[in-house]
């Protein structure tokens, strides 16, 4: 079911007194990329997936939130629900949200879920003129974006229809200025000096033939945030959500349930 959230469109299933789950999506995204784990989760879970701000049907924003504004939205959107805590995963930039988030909001978090993401660009000078690039490619040919950005972000030998539904997924969702607002909070944000300062369980976990953010950047989260855990999901790329729905409801659905009351 797709409801008004304040600002947020957001897809919700779950029994209304279950524990939440906030699923984040990727820079070229939506909610709707996470429909695979209604299935898988939401029996569980009363799962919330929000299009951000900028994205589908969420209202446009008249300047750049910045990362802060991003993972503040995500504790606006527990407000209009009237949820204190909340386990909150997020994918690609929803993961740089979601390490946002647990740095300002601590107190709101149950435990956090980083799907294939990274420390930030901030820090790399080259990965900064990359985001404002993409930005530049995206704004003069959309469809061409899509079209030359979306094999990239999964694994090779991915079936057709998945690829579809997600270059589907792209297009729908992203326009400008949204897209570029979010590409300038990844460029702006380095969270490697902060990591220390997550303490609540969490998990870091990636496609294993993930191109965007290789599995040598979920270490990095892994090194920096004690007593976080590891997965892999074999034979994925960037969106492994997307490409397995099925092993990563598994991975993730595992380790939720050993979270402690």
């Amino acid at each position: 079911m797709r409801v008004r959230r304040g600002p947020l469109s957001v897809l919700e299933c779950g029994e209304a007194g279950s524990p939440t789950l906030v699923l984040l999506h990727g820079i070229g995204s939506s909610g709707d990329a996470f429909r695979g784990q209604f299935a898988g989760l939401a029996d569980r879970w009363r799962i919330l997936a929000p299009d951000a701000l900028g994205y589908g049907l969420s209202e446009d924003l008249k300047s750049a939130p910045g990362i802060d504004g991003y993972a503040d939205s995500v504790a606006g959107l527990l407000d209009e629900v009237g949820v204190e805590s909340a386990v909150v995963l997020g994918v690609s930039w929803g993961g740089l949200v979601a390490t946002r988030f647990a740095l300002r909001h601590p107190a709101r978090l149950r435990a956090l879920v980083l799907a294939d993401t990274s420390r930030g660009s901030g820090f790399d000078p080259e990965l900064v003129k990359m985001m404002i690039a993409r930005v530049r490619e995206y704004s003069a040919d959309p469809e061409a974006f899509v079209h030359d950005r979306t094999p990239l972000l999964v694994a090779d030998g991915t079936p057709a229809e998945v690829v579809a539904r997600v270059a589907s997924i792209m297009t729908r969702a992203c326009r400008m200025p949204g897209y570029g607002y979010a590409a300038s909070s990844i460029a702006e944000t380095d969270h490697l000096p902060d990591l220390g300062q997550i303490t609540v369980p969490t998990l870091v976990i990636v496609g294993e033939h993930d191109r965007v953010c290789p599995p040598s950047d979920s270490r990095v989260l892994v090194d920096g945030i004690l007593g976080s855990e590891y997965a892999e999901v074999p034979a994925t790329g960037h969106l492994p959500n997307q490409e397995s729905p099925e092993e990563f409801n598994q991975i993730v659905g595992d380790w939720l349930d050993k979270l402690p009351d």
